[in-house]
């Protein structure tokens, strides 16, 4: 492989000039308010991150990347980047049109040219691209639940960086790290792709494949979007400032990359190996299940481990940057060392701490031995994750009107109040609709609303350490999965399945609602004339036929002891 030229690579932003210009003229075009996802594609596509493209993907180049990783020109790339819109929006545009993209906060960042407009085949692409049409990929429930029904593609007009406040000397364009390794004499750069902190295994590993691929080193995470329950990146780079002066500093650089990840596995790796070619590297070091989500719906991994490097090895000349094999480096007790796990002596005793086994430890607060990782970095980590009982959470007791999840609410927050040590707020469905949605019907667009909204508050009162109990009917899995995502990105969420039977509620109805359904004078019931979606992996199932509400209260404090969010 010969050594990177470092020469700049194109850039779709204007001139200073032609953008102010240009932002005067886009007052009055119809403007699109950008997604995190979509700022952090446009952020790449205009920096040359994204070099080949020249845009969000015409329809013809998408169903080419979706088939065969291609676009329609032949150049290499798999992974759609694609302008996801509300069917609403995309009525009023029209190909031709050019429409301003703003960030969440409304400032212009450029102007897509809109050459076409479509509505996507999403089962089609989940089975490409992320190999299977399963919402228990992140990014496939994305897809389905989260992206708009309409894709627009175009090629873009920048006109200024998306805004970050935090980092900012570690954010480098492609164009800034090809200058800093044209300016340090760096010929070889192996990167290292991670969205986890730094461990002292991470710390040997890229070591050596520095060594190997006789480079210097880029420690290139990202601080884009991860997988939903990733720790955040403000405390991921603060442990990989952490251990910064462990690498000689000579031959080492950390810069951070604003990427939105889709976990997608091979197809991942390919893209994140041209993504590094374009940040001017010549090595990538590609792991074990490299970006894989985890476990599918059946519970087995979504790729096999070697799948993403044999993808990999199969394009790297076409991509233009070599591979480095991810050794799985173990601890080896007797010579008080890391060795890669295929090179350790016979009889050897091999230490490792998986990631579960980590999260365990800091949830409940045991110790973290100095040879699995940094002083520093268990420190930082303990400050933002302290032991569970220490932590906020969510409970969520979900169930058919009249199934008692009111009733159980109430007893678990007086327990809990007794108990004391964490503020608990109950945000019980009736209250809810007072006080937050007064204003909202019983359409399903309305009590999915209802329901982000209660999740929302949830999530603020976990991420402050409080405890929020929920009790509302939420009768749709999909919403409640979102729910879940928002909060788990904070504290722990526990769900309960009040499962009462529907006859049992309706022999009970004790606001009369089930007569008045059956009657017809209420439309869209739960259980009667609107579905109720029974979760299938609640944390807890309760059924409160002939049972008091003081046992089922019980249940839920000794599954919150179990989960060690209370202290026993």
């Amino acid at each position: 492989m010969q050594p990177q030229s470092h020469a700049p690579i194109p850039e779709l932003f204007v001139s200073y000039d032609s953008a102010q210009k240009l932002k005067q003229e886009a007052a009055g075009l119809p403007s699109w308010d950008l997604t995190p996802r979509q700022v952090c594609d446009l952020e790449l596509l205009m920096n040359g991150g994204f070099n080949p493209l020249k845009g969000f993907l015409s329809e013809q180049d998408y169903d080419s990347v979706v088939e065969n990783m291609r676009l329609a020109d032949g150049s290499l790339w798999p992974m759609p980047i694609t302008l996801d819109v509300s069917e609403k929006f995309a009525g009023s545009i029209e190909e031709g049109q050019d429409i301003a993209l703003r960030d969440p906060e409304g400032v212009i960042l450029a102007i897509l040219s809109v050459t076409d407009k479509w509505a996507p085949n999403k089962s089609r692409e989940a089975e490409k691209v992320f190999g299977a049409d399963d919402v228990a990929h992140p990014a496939v429930n994305y897809l389905h639940n989260h992206a708009g029904a309409i894709y627009l593609g175009g090629p873009i007009t920048g006109i200024q960086q998306p805004v970050h406040y935090d980092y900012r000397a570690r954010r480098d364009t492609p164009n800034e790290l090809r200058a800093f390794f044209r300016k340090m004499g760096w010929q070889r750069i192996v990167a290292f792709q991670t969205r986890n902190p730094l461990h002292r295994a991470h710390q040997e590993l890229t070591f050596r494949a520095a060594k190997e691929a006789q480079a210097n080193l880029l420690i290139h995470p990202i601080v884009g979007m991860t997988k939903p329950g990733d720790i955040d990146h403000f405390t991921r780079v603060r442990c990989y400032e952490a251990v910064l002066d462990k690498y000689p500093a000579s031959t080492t650089n950390l810069s951070l990359l604003n990427l939105a990840m889709r976990m997608a596995g091979p197809r991942e790796a390919v893209w994140h190996g041209i993504i590094r070619k374009n940040h001017g590297c010549t090595h990538f070091i590609v792991g074990r299940d490299h970006a894989g989500p985890g476990k599918n719906s059946a519970g087995e991994d979504f790729y096999g481990p070697y799948d993403a490097q044999d993808l990999f090895k199969a394009h790297q000349e076409e991509i233009g940057i070599e591979m480095v094999d991810f050794k799985h480096m173990v601890w080896v007790q007797e010579r008080a060392e890391y060795m890669p796990v295929n090179e350790v002596p016979e009889g050897a005793t091999v230490l490792n701490i998986s990631g579960t086994e980590l999260r365990r430890r800091l949830q409940e607060g045991l110790d973290i031995p100095e040879w699995f990782s940094f002083p520093e970095v268990v420190e930082e980590l303990r400050r933002t994750k302290p032991p569970r009982s220490k932590q906020g959470f969510t409970l969520f007791l979900t169930g058919l009107s009249g199934s008692g999840k009111s009733t159980i609410a109430n007893a678990v927050m007086v327990k809990l109040m007794e108990m004391g040590g964490r503020p608990v707020t109950l945000l019980d469905g009736d209250l809810v609709r007072k006080n937050l949605s007064s204003e909202l019907g019983f359409s399903k667009e309305h009590r999915d609303l209802n329901i982000r909204r209660i999740g929302y508050v949830a999530s603020e009162i976990t991420k402050n350490g409080g405890i929020a109990i929920c009790a509302p009917i939420a009768p749709y899995t999909a919403t409640r999965r979102a729910v879940r995502e928002d909060i788990e990105a904070f504290g722990a969420f526990i769900e309960v399945h009040v499962a009462t039977s529907l006859e049992e509620c309706e022999r009970r109805d004790r606001k009369g609602l089930y007569k008045l359904a059956r009657e017809g004078k209420i439309k869209e019931f739960t259980g009667i004339s609107d579905p109720y979606e029974a979760p299938t992996q609640a944390e807890l199932v309760l059924d409160t036929e002939g049972t008091d509400v003081d046992y089922c209260a019980q249940q839920v404090i000794l599954k919150l002891e179990s989960l060690g969010l209370i202290a026993a």
